[in-house]
């Protein structure tokens, strides 16, 4: 049965830390979302018992939970397409697998997105180590003061500097000192928004979703920045303050960043796919 909002989950060797995502979503105000992992661990031990056990909690509250076996690795872009392949909700949330939220997150992110009527909204995820390391250079934030709007955002460019807010706890020093509380919640401009992202089904779609895996190495990262810097020019995308998502800070799984996706191609949906999204959206 489809639910309003897929959570749709990439992982690859971390069972602690997913385990952790997981239960985070136990506490969620709202309630009316299903859960798709996608696992790319080569090992053939069987499912962690960690994460087994919150799947258990997680379907005792009535939510449905794939949890896939997805292999052989071809890259983070056709790992994101795989899920979106087997979404069949108007939303879908792509959540990193190391993360943790506040209860409140996805009600907010939902409201908000339906509200602004655009291609996606994120909650940038904040690092509390960082909580006593304060840079104010790189806390400049533009607050969308009225609708949001479509917007080209190209690497190097002046906007490009957005991406500095999500730097280490740089956030958090922001909203705590505006005030803002989620029932206050304000969208901003953003470069892009890494973790945690809500789109429109539809418009995630329309703009070409993650199709473009096929013409970049597996080994490659910012395939998010891709696809949010496409959708952004086309339906308009922002970032929500407060935030409420927080870093498990674990080493990366992606440590070989020379193939970055928005410098090897267009910031724009291309192809015979996109058009056929394109009408799918208008029908």
């Amino acid at each position: 049965m489809s639910a309003e909002l897929d959570v749709l989950i990439p992982t690859y060797r971390r069972p602690a830390a997913l385990a952790v995502t997981l239960a985070t979503l136990l506490g969620q105000s709202f309630s009316d979302f299903r859960v798709i992992v996608s696992n790319q661990t080569e090992d053939p031990d069987p499912p962690a018992g960690e994460v087994e056990a919150v799947v258990r909690v997680l379907r005792a509250h009535g939510h449905e939970v794939q949890t896939l076996r997805h292999l052989p690795r071809r890259g983070l872009a056709e790992q994101r397409q795989f899920l979106l392949d087997r979404s069949s909700s108007p939303y879908v949330l792509y959540l990193d697998d190391d993360l943790i939220l506040e209860p409140w997150v996805l009600g907010q992110m939902l409201g908000a997105l339906r509200e602004l009527a655009i291609g996606f909204v994120g909650c940038a995820v904040i690092g509390l180590s960082y909580l006593d390391d304060v840079r104010p250079d790189q806390q400049r934030i533009e607050l969308w003061e009225g609708p949001v709007e479509p917007e080209e955002v190209r690497p190097d460019s002046p906007a490009w500097e957005r991406h500095k807010l999500h730097n280490a706890a740089n956030l958090y020093h922001v909203q705590r000192k505006l005030g803002v509380q989620p029932t206050t919640l304000r969208a901003y401009r953003v470069a892009w928004v890494g973790g945690c992202v809500l789109y429109d089904s539809a418009k995630l779609r329309a703009a070409g979703s993650f199709q473009f895996w096929r013409e970049l190495p597996p080994e490659h990262s910012g395939e998010d920045v891709l696809a949010q810097l496409r959708v952004m020019s086309r339906f308009g995308g922002c970032g929500l303050i407060p935030s409420g998502v927080y870093h498990q800070e674990l080493p990366t799984t992606v440590p070989h960043r020379e193939f970055d996706a928005p410098r090897m191609l267009p910031a724009a949906a291309q192809g015979a796919g996109a058009a056929l999204c394109r009408e799918e959206l208008a029908g």
